[in-house]
């Protein structure tokens, strides 16, 4: 027997401890604090650092589980934090199978299952969103996702791969999430490539200063290659005007990637919001947020996959596919940055089976009526004011006073995380720091998002009490 084997008797019973530590962590998810009483990095580090040990300790090392559970932050009906899924139990069994299994989702020859469920995944996924006959694939999540979108763009407008980057513009909104100028800056093209283009009083795209500032560029000798369309943008949730962008990069002959990572998946619910989706060349989305899957789960949809080939194919000889056959000689490291794949579809195929597409529909309807009803609460509230439109499930918001508003709100969102009874985080609209829920949450009720405005009041009553700042 060698040093690292288990035997089974051994593995189940782990395994049944750990199953029954789960469901009884599960369980009481809605009484727990939303973020850990007094956790501190000093404290984090005396519970989890220390020397790597040479000698094993067994079944011992299981012991510590219920400290990193008791400081970690849970997946609390009450979080609405960033834009965050709530991890589904389903998918977390679908996590530990996928594991247990250990395949190398590469190539159909290394995984022939978890090839064929990944591609079944991705053609519901397409069509679930209106991009019925796009191809794909499931990558680590939305960032990832959009810089291999946005290395398409870049080999298809102006191909690097052989010679290097010869220069290329992106366009994308102010708005825009902070992976567009970070992949901008991977692929060789820099920071100073990305245009940021203003927004309308609704935080959309102008497009009327998009079609400017290519033709500006243009005129300057520059390279355009690609619009970045936000569907759903991360602050406040706004859809640029996808079809009015499209036609856009028609006119000038530009890849399209519509970064849909915190909304696309919303088309579930309200297709017609999302109206010019289809036109993208490259569609970024994630499943471990509007279908709440485990964390390590976003998508890439592109509607070429020999544009996909043309950016990623690259292969030794002792990774070559040698089959011919449309099935058994696929490989996802010939239209993917990734060689080595964890079997991430799993988890998602079988959520999709086990509860059906429609209920999943059913829930992003309740966390959009959610976010509806947050609103309505911060409008009837005049303590608090609403700073943005809610068009999908973040809620902008702060509480207002005279005195320096941007530190009250600061000092107001440290205490309703230290409060540990509601989790927010916070956004800046328009200069102005804000306080900002995010519904994007399976086990959220009305009563949950209701805590937000009287936690938020809670602690400013708290902070009057504590602190002479005119509040």
């Amino acid at each position: 027997m060698r040093s690292l084997d288990l035997s089974a008797e051994t593995f189940r019973a782990l395994a049944h401890d750990l199953t029954n530590f789960a469901a009884d962590y599960l369980e009481k998810i809605p009484q727990l604090p939303s973020y850990p009483s007094g956790i501190n990095g000093r404290e984090t580090e005396h519970l989890f650092g220390g020397e790597i040990p040479m000698d094993g300790i067994g079944a011992a090392a299981f012991d510590s589980l219920p400290k990193v559970f008791e400081n970690s932050r849970p997946a609390s009906p009450r979080f609405f934090g960033y834009v965050f899924g709530s991890g589904e139990p389903v998918g977390a069994l679908g996590e530990f199978a996928a594991s247990v299994l250990h395949q190398n989702a590469a190539a159909w020859r290394s995984a022939p299952a978890a090839i064929t469920i990944e591609r079944t995944v991705i053609r519901w996924l397409a069509g679930a969103v209106g991009c019925a006959g796009f191809s794909g694939s499931l990558t680590l999540g939305g960032s990832s996702a959009n810089l291999m979108g946005l290395c398409m763009a870049r080999e298809a407008q102006a191909p690097a791969n052989n010679s290097g980057v010869r220069g290329g513009v992106i366009y994308c909104s102010v708005e825009a999430h902070m992976s567009i100028p970070k992949a901008a800056a991977l692929l060789g093209l820099g920071h100073e490539a990305v245009r940021l283009i203003a927004v309308d009083e609704a935080f959309r795209m102008r497009t009327e200063d998009l079609h400017r500032a290519i033709e500006h560029d243009l005129q300057a000798g520059k390279l355009p290659i690609a619009v970045v369309a936000s569907a759903g943008t991360t602050a406040t949730g706004s859809i640029d005007p996808l079809n009015t962008i499209a036609d856009i990069c028609h006119e000038f002959g530009l890849w399209l990637h519509v970064d849909g990572a915190y909304g696309a998946l919303a088309s579930l619910a309200i297709p017609d919001a999302f109206s010019g989706m289809e036109r993208a060349d490259s569609l970024s989305l994630d499943p471990h947020k509007w279908l709440y899957q485990p964390t390590g789960c976003g998508c890439l949809l592109y509607r070429d996959s020999t544009a996909a080939q043309r950016a990623f194919s690259h292969s030794g000889e002792y990774a070559r596919v040698l089959s011919d056959d449309p099935i058994e000689g696929f490989a996802f490291f010939e239209e993917s940055m990734e060689l080595s794949r964890p079997f991430r579809a799993l988890k998602l195929w079988l959520s999709i089976r086990y509860y059906g597409l429609g209920a999943f529909k059913e829930s992003i309807h309740e966390d959009l009526r959610l976010a509806k009803v947050l609103a309505e609460s911060i409008d009837a509230e005049k303590r608090l004011e609403r700073l943005a439109p809610v068009a999908l499930s973040a809620v902008c918001f702060r509480y207002v006073g005279s005195g320096d508003l941007d530190a009250i709100n600061r000092s107001i969102l440290s205490r309703v995380v230290r409060r540990g009874r509601v989790y927010i985080s916070n956004a800046m609209i328009s200069n102005k720091f804000c306080l900002r829920a995010c519904i994007v949450n399976h086990r959220s009720t009305e009563e949950d998002v209701r805590s937000v405005i009287s936690e938020v009041l809670a602690a400013a009553d708290e902070l009057k009490q504590t602190r002479s700042v005119g509040v």
